[in-house]
């Protein structure tokens, strides 16, 4: 319909601040919904590559309870839950940390503690003779997220824990303590793992790990940014880690999906006519399983039309047509062109330097092409 030029210009003129403006009044709805709370957050960030040449990073914060989007202002946060990411857990370090003063407590993110225990796990049982591992994985897993949610303390954890080593012995009960769950009739046909065989001390090995253990006592909250992660993936949908976008575009189109989010977070799961809920099946290729999944409602796009409306607003209220050249914000990066990391030598330099692959220096070569 219109050429590169010209969806970029209506873009940058009508669509930007319409998008912005917009957001921010849904925004501070949420934050006025969270006045006077004590408020939980969790955080992750997201490059725009899949690689490690990211031009942008787009870091979002979600309330714990509602599952909304926001932004850190205003609202009292007690709390806030990350991934193991080494410089936040440094800023957020209760003894010498830079925010120590604001006393928020820092929790890691259950769901990648269990996912990191399970690529571990998952590793191990892709090893020679030690494929047992792999029947074994879920059941690691769960008794990783149980024993975070029992205990209080790392003590506690740590008595709990262990007891996963004897289970899958087929030895319940031990000299500091015993399982918790009740008579097994059935074990399903799985195998027990012979104890000290090779499969069994990888086993301990992973779960008395001493560097992993010195960071249990943050996933002791029982905290999940697995929603937050939804979230990530859904911004996808808006902007493709495989395509670039100019900086203004990739905001717009982060806030978009924001939106898009909020709007639809608490869908209910869909039932049939007798009121039974819909599920589907999920293969997990690590634990080579099947789960069940909940099918939720479909979406509602209600918004869309008002954020059209503003945008054609902003066009006829202006009184002006659209500008023939595209201007680059004062706060664009773009605006600072490429800059190097060194300032650049003296050209006589670069020549004196520079070898040409085969042919030898680059006075040489001019040399070379005179005589011929």
């Amino acid at each position: 319909m219109v050429n590169p030029t010209t969806h970029y210009t209506i873009q940058d003129t009508y669509c930007v601040d319409a998008i912005k403006e917009y957001w921010e009044e849904k925004r501070l709805e949420v934050i006025s919904r969270l006045q006077g709370k004590d408020v939980v957050l969790l955080g992750d960030g997201r490059n725009d590559s899949p690689g490690h040449c990211a031009q942008y990073c787009s870091y979002t914060t979600m309330e714990l309870d509602s599952k909304e989007i926001v932004y850190v202002t205003k609202i009292k946060v007690v709390e806030f839950s990350t991934d193991a990411h080494v410089q936040i857990g440094a800023l957020l370090n209760p003894d010498k940390g830079k925010y120590k003063e604001l006393g928020i407590h820092h929790s890691l993110d259950i769901w990648h503690g269990a996912k990191n225990l399970s690529k571990k796990i998952a590793a191990a049982g892709k090893l020679k003779g030690q494929s047992i591992l792999l029947h074994w994985l879920k059941d690691v897993v769960n008794h990783f997220w149980w024993c975070c949610k029992t205990a209080d303390t790392f003590q506690q954890f740590l008595a709990l824990w262990i007891g996963v080593l004897h289970h899958v012995c087929n030895q319940h009960t031990w000299a500091t303590g015993s399982c918790q769950h009740d008579h097994l009739e059935d074990t399903h046909g799985k195998q027990w793992i012979e104890r000290d065989s090779q499969s069994h001390k990888a086993l301990v090995s992973i779960v008395l790990n001493k560097r992993w253990q010195k960071n249990v006592h943050k996933f002791l909250r029982f905290r999940s940014t697995s929603h937050l992660e939804s979230f990530q993936n859904h911004i996808l949908m808006y902007a493709s880690k495989r395509l670039a976008f100019p900086p203004q575009g990739y905001q717009s189109r982060v806030l978009l999906a924001a939106l898009d989010y909020n709007f639809n977070c608490m869908r209910p799961t869909y039932r049939t006519a007798e009121g039974q809920q819909v599920l589907r099946k999920k293969y997990n290729k690590n634990a080579r399983r099947y789960s069940l999944y909940a099918l939720n409602c479909g979406k509602s796009y209600d918004y869309i039309p008002e954020l059209q409306a503003r945008i054609v607003k902003g066009r006829v209220g202006s009184g002006v047509g659209m500008p023939r050249k595209r201007t680059l914000c004062p706060d664009d990066p773009r605006q600072l062109g490429v800059v190097p990391p060194i300032p650049p030598p003296p050209m006589s330099e670069l020549i004196h330097t520079h070898v040409s692959r085969g042919l030898g220096s680059a006075f040489d070569v001019a040399t070379n092409i005179q005589s011929d």
